[in-house]
């Protein structure tokens, strides 16, 4: 055979012989593929020396039960897959001026960031864009990090932390909020301006599980183990605790309303980490559905001061 040649290659070979060659890959027959591209067999046969010819190397082993991929056919599918990928990233893009954005979106992320931003925004996006079907998924920081990497969700937010393995996603600021401190108004503390975790640790911490990590690593810090008596799953539920007078906790500021502040002070957390930094994370390396990146743009093209309490990330 021949030698490889670039634009050779890109001259003479349709998309049409490509998908034929990864099918007699994927069928382990080049019979076989013809018939799942409705071709006669001698034509698929035909094809495919023509691509090894302009290829320059032999791309197909044949053998009396059909046909595998050389090393070099190898190659060659592996990229041919990432070209109609691309085509099928195309036809979505171009649809989506056509037919409008369409198909179906699924959001990974924490009730600490749901309920006070992201319900809102879900809600408006829903009715700019009717044709895509929504579905959310209310789960812990590390379970939001690992969906969107594997591909069980198109698109995650959640809260920067050090534990976090963020390798397998791309990673853009979204917003901040700040951490507070919790407790009954008649607690000795809510008279300070300003309180730290280590004045907070005798006085019963309660710990929303999401929040553990965080306790438990400013815990070290001092030297000191955080074993709390009592975790709890939702905000609520720990500022109803503290409003019965069974200890204090710390919660995001936007998460602390009217109704709850009922019998209970918020006060500063003088704390480098209580400043919360909200993150949206994407698949790394994959291209985001039109559908994905509309929701994305959402989230970032709304101004600075619809952002939380303190300036975005």
């Amino acid at each position: 055979m021949g030698t490889f040649h670039r634009l050779h290659l890109i001259r003479q070979v349709d998309l049409f012989t490509l998908r034929l060659f990864l099918s007699a890959i994927e069928e382990q027959q080049i019979g076989r593929a013809a018939i799942r591209e409705n071709i006669a067999a001698s034509t698929a046969t035909k094809r495919i020396q023509i691509l090894e010819d302009i290829a320059g190397i032999q791309l197909l082993e044949r053998g009396p039960k059909g046909v595998v991929p050389t090393p070099a056919g190898a190659v060659l599918a592996r990229y041919v897959r990432r070209i109609f990928d691309g085509l099928e990233d195309l036809h979505a893009e171009i649809a989506s001026f056509t037919e409008g954005v369409r198909g179906e979106l699924t959001i990974a992320s924490a009730r600490t960031i749901l309920v006070p931003f992201l319900a809102r925004e879900l809600g408006e996006y829903s009715r700019e864009y009717p044709l895509v079907h929504l579905a959310v998924h209310d789960v812990e920081n590390a379970e939001i990090v690992r969906q969107v990497a594997h591909g069980q969700a198109d698109i995650g937010v959640f809260a920067a932390a050090y534990e976090l393995d963020l390798e397998g996603v791309d990673v853009t600021p979204y917003r901040r909020d700040r951490l507070v401190a919790v407790v009954r108004r008649d607690h000795w503390l809510s008279e300070r301006s300003g309180v730290t975790f280590e004045d907070l640790l005798p006085e019963n911490l309660i710990a929303v599980g999401s929040m553990l990590g965080a306790f438990r690593a400013a815990a070290r810090r001092l030297d000191r183990e955080f074993e709390p008596e009592y975790t709890v799953r939702s905000a609520s539920v720990a500022i109803s605790l503290v409003q019965a007078g069974l200890g204090v906790t710390v919660q995001p500021e936007c998460l602390v309303t009217r109704e709850t502040l009922s019998g209970v002070a918020m006060v500063e957390l003088a704390e480098p980490w209580a400043v919360r930094k909200i993150h949206i994370a994407t698949a790394r390396g994959r291209t985001v559905s039109p559908a994905a990146r509309a929701f994305v743009n959402r989230l970032l093209d709304h101004p600075a001061d619809d952002r939380g309490s303190t300036s975005p990330s």
